[in-house]
């Protein structure tokens, strides 16, 4: 019986530790999205793209899990970098920069323009590290809002979505304080309204 009790004690124990430190970690994430990966790998443009390939399937089904019209078939959108790049503004992940066909002029934007009322752009993201570990990321959004809408952010909408489809925070909706910051760093591009673009070394011409 003793040993028995001592058994139980120790799985408990240990239980009640895994599950401490799973939650732990859920607050950490949800308190910084963007927690930088501290080793991603450093890839070739063919095995970045190998790599999304092999997540592309997986990623579109867990931000359809969302249900949000915004990002339907967002991968059958134009697509401006010609292989997933590191974006030091998204935690060392890769990413993607899609843009719906509203966003007709995102790749010659020149400073002092703006793209239309209606213009989506999604950034997916995976983490790759140099320990081989790949997995998807968050999905990050922006929406165009007609004028006035939202002066706080110049009219722009900022959604996180992650993998699974839930929403990490929406400026217009649930959870808005939780990508307030999504704004004061886009401040830095005002004169490209607010959009940054891809890195010249993974431009391509749509």
């Amino acid at each position: 019986m003793i040993i028995n009790f001592k058994q139980n004690f120790q799985k408990t124990t240990i239980a009640f530790a895994l599950l401490l430190a799973f939650t732990s970690t859920a607050m950490a994430d949800e308190q910084d999205a963007h927690l930088a990966i501290e080793n991603p790998a450093e890839l070739s443009k063919e095995e970045a793209e190998a790599f999304y390939r092999s997540l592309a399937r997986r990623m579109a089904r867990g931000y359809a899990a969302a249900r949000m019209d915004l990002i339907r078939n967002y991968q059958n959108w134009p697509l401006f970098n010609d292989a997933p790049y590191i974006s030091a503004t998204h935690g060392q992940r890769y990413v993607n920069s899609y843009a719906n066909r509203m966003a007709h002029n995102y790749g010659t934007l020149l400073e002092g323009e703006a793209l239309p009322m209606g213009s989506v752009l999604a950034k997916d993201s995976m983490t790759v590290t140099d320990e081989g570990n790949v997995h998807p990321g968050a999905m990050f959004v922006m929406e165009k809002l007609p004028e006035g809408t939202s002066p706080d952010t110049a009219d722009w909408r900022y959604i996180m979505v992650l993998p699974d489809g839930s929403v990490f925070g929406d400026t217009t909706g649930d959870r808005s304080a939780a990508v307030a910051y999504c704004h004061d760093c886009h401040e830095q591009v005002a004169d490209r309204d607010y959009t940054f673009f891809v890195p010249e070394e993974y431009r391509v011409a749509n």
